[in-house]
């Protein structure tokens, strides 16, 4: 399989750089496989998880919004977070999530629909947290 380059890029470093067969993006139209020869793109990243496969295994990293661009030099991804999943503080994570609940009943209009939309992207990743700690 060909592979590409790939960074991925938080304001506090540099989580991955090196040459990957595939990187699954969780974006905000809807998640996307990059793959080699990928047409070049500029997408929002939403909350999520991110999926770097190379040589067979998976890297799976919490991104929490950001921007994707794939050009002739490969992908790279400025996360607004990027955290390992190995890295993450469950208790810590469903913390926030509780936190986001509460806070929904100050919210309205277009702000409420915001919160409610980046509250189901935390779900989800709380979710395939669970998930990834019974394998």
């Amino acid at each position: 399989m060909a592979t590409f380059h790939f960074d991925l890029v938080s304001p506090e470093k540099l989580a991955f750089s090196g040459e990957v067969d595939q990187v699954d993006v969780p974006g905000l139209e809807g998640d996307f496989g990059v793959l080699s020869g990928h047409a070049p793109v500029v997408a929002a990243v939403r909350p999520g998880i991110l999926t770097i496969i190379t040589g067979g295994t998976r890297e799976k990293v919490i991104v929490l919004g950001g921007l994707a661009e794939m050009s002739e030099r490969g992908l790279t991804v400025l996360a607004d977070v990027a955290t390992s999943i190995q890295d993450v503080d469950r208790a810590q994570f469903a913390e926030t999530i509780a936190e986001m609940e509460a806070k929904l009943a100050e919210k309205e209009g277009g702000e409420l629909d915001h919160a409610i939309e980046r509250l189901d992207h935390f779900k989800s990743i709380q979710h395939e947290l669970s998930a990834t700690a019974m394998h």
